[in-house]
């Protein structure tokens, strides 16, 4: 299963109600002992197991209007 946070970048954007998805899946990681880390396909990324399933889970580091361009090779992947 996939999660996806989309948020924008830049401190500007931090904490607010832009960034709550990826604000969402950086909690989760870090709930679960994992840390999101530069990865491919624009995102960070990283995998946890919650309730016996593998999450994979990513935050595109675009602006929410391009996340498509991070979240579409995802979801082929």
């Amino acid at each position: 299963m996939l999660v996806i946070g989309l948020g924008n970048p830049g401190a500007e954007y931090a904490g607010t109600r832009h960034n709550v998805g990826a604000d969402t899946v950086e909690r989760l990681a870090s709930r679960h002992g994992q840390r999101l880390r530069g990865g491919r396909y624009q995102s960070l990324v990283a995998e946890a197991v919650v309730g016996g399933r593998r999450l994979a889970l990513a935050v595109p580091i675009t602006y929410m209007n391009d996340s498509g361009l991070a979240a579409a090779p995802l979801v082929r992947r």
